[in-house]
């Protein structure tokens, strides 16, 4: 009986875990379920060895 009530406790918790993150996603502060994934093809890129070229004189 304690394994059920673990069990459910378990449940419980991710399924609150799950209304707040679709909340918070509804107020744009992170990306869960209801957005798709960006992009990535469409975003500016950088090449690493611009990033660590010195650029002094």
């Amino acid at each position: 009986m304690e394994t059920v009530i673990a069990f459910l406790f378990v449940v419980v918790v991710l399924v609150c875990l799950d209304r707040l993150m679709l909340w918070l996603e509804g107020r744009g502060h992170v990306r869960w379920r209801r957005t798709g994934r960006r992009d990535l093809s469409a975003e500016p890129t950088a090449e690493l060895d611009s990033l660590l070229e010195d650029s002094r004189p």
